[in-house]
């Protein structure tokens, strides 16, 4: 039996497959008009390549871009919401924030894009009090069915019910849905209590209503896909990789969409660390630049860290939704480059996509990219792009800079390509210290992953400009996303806000803790068995949200697998000390405590993807061997030297490569400058140092 990894991203779609008889890593384009037509071809072409039946496969592991997408896009669906009578405007006042304090002119994304416009947000009687949930006004059931009847009459198809304190007492939501689902059949129905039944209104209905707003589109695009995948032979399990690292069944995905919404880049980020761990090290960043945008991501010692609610946000709404901690911006292979009118060269963020794509493709494109810079520089081989699969055309990219480019700013073509390389990667390196020095960490003490098909073009000067002690090139770079997807577990997530002091326990609020954390864990379990998890492989991890008394946001502690008692309730607290330490670099150790949520995550470990290591290098086999040919190629400093080409296929394990070199393999091409060698390991990376 065999099982596959497929990462849909904005230019390329990435696929490996494991099989009894190996590894094997395939990429084509990207079908942005229905991603399922490009998974659906790489599939046909991964099996036959690897010599796999569909029906041998038993687990298909899925990354999409199609959430993210529809919110970068705002073509959701037209969403209504049925809410509290008084409160309505609660997506639109938000939290007072202005984006930008000292501008005059800055857009607020919620009020200027809502997710549910303004006029489809009925108010309904019913209240529900804190701190016990009492219900003080009852819910007006005929108010409710006067809303679907509105919402009927204006065609509207998806429907998010939000209730003041619901995270306190969710009946009022459950009766509405019930209501709602038997007047409107076929529609998608969810409640604030079902997506996130936590604390704070305004984050709560704001991740609800992105639910809605994405929820029709998502989950079409999945069972489409898999009545697809059916029709044509596999039948393999589909999971689909959340925006917390795990995976989850296309049902579970689709009424929780929202999940989904950094679905593409978690693979990545998961894909890395495997990398970094292969060849020792656990301090990274990862920087996964595809077609369209690099996603960039700080992993300190092996651990993934998942960013802290204050900072989830997805097109400028608040998501209150576990996610991988990762800056996303537009650079990429299909970043496109342009001089403004007032004569400002700009790369990106808006992209060249699959679609027509970078000039040098030849499928209709004319402005100039990053990938058009790469060609014109002699880092990218016309015949060589995908093993030849992709030919490229060097005159066409060569015009569209001297056009678009080099021409307004009076420069050479080679200058003007120059210009196009130094400003995406500075961009970059701007992302990747937000990420890393703005938080307290120092890059150097930290190795460098640049993957995607782009990334290994770019890693070295990126580790320069930001100091990373050195570059690690995967074994695979513009795969590393989809191998990434076969390394993740199935998890599911339940969360309770239960705000209580830690500092000043008594057995009451112990009792309550304890009852909290067993109802979770029983949900958690149901959901596991639901999919057919045998009880041996479940596992449960415990998480208490906590604060400072005072403070607006929380941090993750452990909570004890035993159950709480007053003796080990100072564990949290440390816990929490601890990681308030590391995230801001002081802790309040006499300061109170409080618990806002607890969260328990169930999951099932899956077996790692095993990649066979290489054969070692002797004196009988050099790197003359993988020695290709020479080609002029131009480097950062302007230099233009006749560089020699490797076959990465032909490096076996403590082959050293000096620069200047290009190494090429199927699905990226790795750039080695002058002054640094790159270096074999057992199972395949590339180190990347400064040559002695």
């Amino acid at each position: 039996m065999a099982r596959v990894g497929v990462d849909v991203g904005g230019t390329n779609t990435d696929l490996v497959i494991e099989a009894d008889h190996g590894v094997y890593f395939h990429k084509v384009a990207s079908t942005p008009h229905d991603q399922s037509e490009g998974v659906l071809k790489g599939l046909s072409e991964l099996c036959e390549q690897a010599g796999v039946k569909p029906d041998q496969i038993d687990l298909i592991v899925h990354g999409t871009t199609i959430a993210t997408n529809v919110t970068l896009e705002h073509n959701g669906a037209e969403v209504g919401m049925i809410t509290t009578r008084n409160f309505r405007d609660i997506l639109h006042i938000g939290r007072h924030k202005r984006p930008h304090n000292f501008s005059l002119h800055f857009d607020v994304p919620w009020q200027s894009q809502p997710l549910v416009k303004r006029r489809n947000r009925i108010p309904i009687t019913e209240r529900i009090m804190p701190p016990s949930g009492e219900i003080v006004e009852p819910l007006n059931e005929n108010e409710v069915l006067e809303a679907v009847a509105l919402f009927k009459k204006r065609g509207i198809e998806s429907v998010v019910i939000g209730f003041l304190f619901s995270f306190l007492n969710d009946a009022h939501e459950r009766q509405a849905k019930k209501i709602v689902e038997q007047e409107m059949p076929g529609a998608f129905v969810c409640t604030s209590s079902d997506v996130a039944n936590v604390l704070r209104e305004y984050e709560r209905f704001s991740t609800a209503a992105m639910n809605a707003f994405v929820g029709p589109s998502t989950s079409y695009y999945l069972s489409n896909l898999q009545e697809k995948l059916v029709s044509h032979g596999y039948r393999a399990n589909l999971r689909v990789i959340q925006s917390n690292g795990s995976i989850s069944t296309v049902e579970a995905c689709s009424q929780r969409a929202v999940t989904m919404l950094m679905s593409g880049p978690a693979g990545g980020v998961i894909g890395g660390k495997s990398e970094g761990l292969w060849c020792g090290t656990r301090n990274m960043i990862t920087v996964d630049i595809g077609g369209t945008s690099a996603d960039i991501s700080t992993i300190p010692d092996g651990h993934i860290k998942i960013m802290n609610a204050r900072d989830s946000y997805v097109s400028g709404h608040p998501i209150l939704v576990p996610m991988i901690d990762l800056v996303t911006i537009g650079a990429g292979g299909g970043s496109i480059a342009y001089v403004d009118s007032a004569g400002g060269f700009h790369v990106g963020p808006r992209s060249a996509g699959a679609d027509p794509g970078p000039a040098c493709y030849g499928r209709g494109g004319e402005e100039p990219t990053v990938t058009d810079a790469q060609v014109v520089l002699g880092r990218l081989d016309a015949d060589k792009m995908l093993g030849g699969d992709l030919p490229l055309d060097r005159d066409l990219a060569q015009r569209a800079i001297e056009t678009k480019i080099a021409r307004p700013l009076n420069i050479s073509v080679t200058d003007a390509a120059l210009g196009i390389i130094k400003v995406i990667n500075s961009n970059m390196a701007l992302a990747i210290r937000s990420n890393s020095v703005a938080r307290g960490v120092d890059p150097r003490e930290f190795s460098l992953l640049p993957f995607g098909g782009a990334g290994p073009l770019h890693g070295v000067a990126l580790a320069e400009a930001v100091s990373a002690k050195n570059v690690i090139i995967p074994v695979a770079p513009g795969i590393t996303a989809a191998m990434g997807l076969l390394q993740t577990d199935m998890q599911y997530e339940h969360a309770r806000s239960l705000i209580t002091s830690l500092s000043n326990t008594t057995a009451e609020t112990i009792d309550r803790i304890n009852s909290l954390v067993k109802e979770l864990v029983s949900e958690c379990r149901r959901d596991l068995e639901k999919d057919d998890v045998p009880a041996a492989r479940q596992e449960f991890q415990r998480i208490a949200e906590c604060r400072y008394h005072g403070q607006g946001f929380e941090l993750r502690a452990p909570i004890p697998d035993v159950d709480i008692v007053p003796e080990n309730v100072s564990k949290i607290v440390e816990g929490f000390h601890a990681q308030h330490h590391l995230d801001y670099g002081y802790a309040f150790e006499d300061g109170e405590v409080e618990l806002i949520t607890i969260r328990v995550i169930g999951m099932e470990r899956v077996a790692p993807l095993e990649v066979l290591t290489l054969d070692q290098a002797n004196a009988a086999n050099t790197t003359e061997d993988a020695l290709i040919y020479h080609a002029e190629t131009v480097f950062d400093d302007g230099q233009s030297l006749q560089t020699p080409r490797y076959d990465r296929n032909k490096l076996l394990a403590g082959h050293a490569v000096s620069g200047p070199s290009i190494i090429i393999q199927h699905n990226s091409t790795i750039l080695v400058p002058p002054g640094y060698v790159a270096q074999t390991g057992e199972y395949g990376n590339l180190t990347i140092e400064r040559s002695n």
